[in-house]
C-alpha cells in the first residue's frame, strides 16, 4: 500500500491562549511529531490539513490571524504540502482527493485536532472514498462538549468517536503501535 499521513488542522487556535483551545492539544501535537518525524524519515508523503473559517460568525481560525498558522511542533517543511480547507471535511471542495490519487496513495494515517469533528468527518469520508485509514488515537484532541444539558468530558468525546470508528472506517491505534511497524517493511504504513 502507498500511504500518506494527514495531518489535520494542527493549528494555534486549538493550543493554550488560542480562541478555541482543546484539552491535551499540545500532547497530542507532540504524539503527531513522533509519527511526522517517522514519515520524514522514511520520505513519505506528509499533508498538513489547513483549516481557514469563512464562516461570518466565525470566532476562530480567522483568516490573516495567527490562530490559523500550523503550531511550530509540526509546522511544515517547503516540500510537504498545503491543503486548505474550509469544511470538517477535509475532502470537501478542496484539493486532497486529486493529490492522494495523482500521488497513488490508498492508505492514510490520519491525525489531529477535534476528534468530534474534522477528524471523525475526514476519516469517514475517505472511507467512503475507497481509502484504507489507520488514526492515531493519542494524536488527536477534542474538547468538552454538552448535549441535553449534560456536560460530556473530552475524554469521554475523544473516546466515544474512536471507537465508533473502529473496526469498519479504520485502525484506531496509539502512536507507539504505529512506531513500531513503521520499519516492518511487510506492514502497510511502510509499503
Amino acid at each position: 500500500m502507498n500511504t500518506a499521513l494527514l495531518l489535520v488542522d494542527i493549528q494555534n487556535d486549538y493550543f493554550p491562549n488560542g480562541r478555541m483551545p482543546l484539552e491535551r492539544s499540545t500532547e497530542a501535537s507532540l504524539k503527531a511529531q513522533e509519527v511526522l518525524n517517522a514519515f520524514r524519515a522514511k520520505q513519505k508523503p506528509v499533508v498538513h490539513i489547513q483549516h481557514i473559517s469563512t464562516r461570518p460568525d466565525a470566532t476562530y481560525f480567522l483568516p490573516c490571524t495567527k490562530g490559523i498558522e500550523f503550531h511550530p511542533n509540526v509546522h511544515p517543511l517547503k516540500n510537504e504540502t498545503i491543503i486548505k480547507k474550509h469544511y470538517p471535511n477535509s475532502f470537501k471542495d478542496t484539493a486532497l482527493l486529486n493529490y492522494l490519487t495523482k500521488h497513488h496513495v490508498n492508505h492514510l494515517v490520519i491525525c489531529g485536532m477535534m476528534s468530534h469533528l474534522c477528524i471523525d468527518a475526514t476519516v469517514r469520508a475517505a472511507y467512503d472514498l475507497g481509502f484504507s485509514c489507520t488514526v492515531i488515537h493519542d494524536a488527536c484532541a477534542t474538547r468538552n462538549l454538552e448535549f441535553n444539558n449534560t456536560a460530556i468530558p473530552a475524554q469521554s468525546v475523544h473516546n466515544a468517536f474512536m471507537a465508533a470508528l473502529q473496526p469498519t472506517y479504520a485502525a484506531v491505534v496509539s502512536s507507539r503501535e504505529l512506531l513500531q511497524t513503521v520499519g516492518n517493511t511487510h506492514h502497510q504504513v511502510s509499503a
